[in-house]
């Protein structure tokens, strides 16, 4: 499975498959100004003490930040700590906004 998923593949993969993860790395007040429907927050700097009680490794995580940076080191932890089903969003909230959904702020 690669690291990265473009905004596109991952709203195929949201329109054919509820059992996909979105995970949001992001503040909590980035996360209260544009979200992805239906995502699940936990700030980066959390995520080492929630993942083994919030996060099923069974599952396909898309992981998303701002522009693709954080999620990119949030993906690559998980994947050292074990879960190998996870990718990060290519270009963020950000280019999701611009590709997929206009009417997720950009900021």
């Amino acid at each position: 499975m690669d690291c990265e998923i473009t905004p596109e593949d991952l709203k195929s993969l949201l329109e054919s498959n509820s059992d996909i993860v979105v995970l949001d790395c992001r503040e909590s007040w980035e996360f209260e100004t544009a979200k992805i429907a239906g995502s699940r927050h936990i700030p980066m700097n959390e995520i080492p003490a929630r993942f083994q009680q919030e996060l099923d490794a069974e599952k396909h995580i898309v992981v998303v930040c701002h522009h693709g940076v954080r999620s990119m080191n949030v993906t690559m932890w998980l994947r050292r700590q074990g879960l190998e089903k996870v990718q990060s969003l290519s270009g963020g909230i950000d280019l999701w906004a611009r590709l997929v959904d206009p009417k997720v702020p950009l900021y």
